[in-house]
């Protein structure tokens, strides 16, 4: 499975409604870091197939969730369970890193 786009319309029912963890990254197209790390969540949401859904939400199109989460830097992370933030992460990271993170908040 690979990352999931979500809008502002679809992300309660991708994020809040699901039935799994899931892991929010606010990106955008100009951002080097978003495009960093971005390699990294695919392989990881391949990974944690069935265990932790991974989405992806451009800030450019879609600013309601992002406002509503506070974000004020990207790349940011949120790890939510249930509609509710577990875990958050803003910036850069290696794989490794964003495995670990994603496996301690699960």
């Amino acid at each position: 499975m690979a990352t999931l786009p979500v809008t502002d319309a679809t992300y309660d029912a991708e994020v809040n409604q699901s039935p799994i963890p899931v892991v929010v990254d606010f990106w955008a197209e100009w951002c080097g870091p978003c495009r960093q790390i971005g390699p990294a969540l695919e392989e990881l949401s391949k990974e944690f197939e069935g265990k932790v859904k991974i989405v992806k939400i451009n800030v450019d199109n879609d600013q309601q969730a992002a406002a509503k989460l506070g974000v004020r830097g990207i790349p940011a992370l949120f790890l939510i369970k249930d509609g509710q933030v577990v875990s958050n992460k803003v910036g850069a990271a290696p794989k490794a890193s964003l495995q670990s993170w994603i496996q301690s908040a699960i």
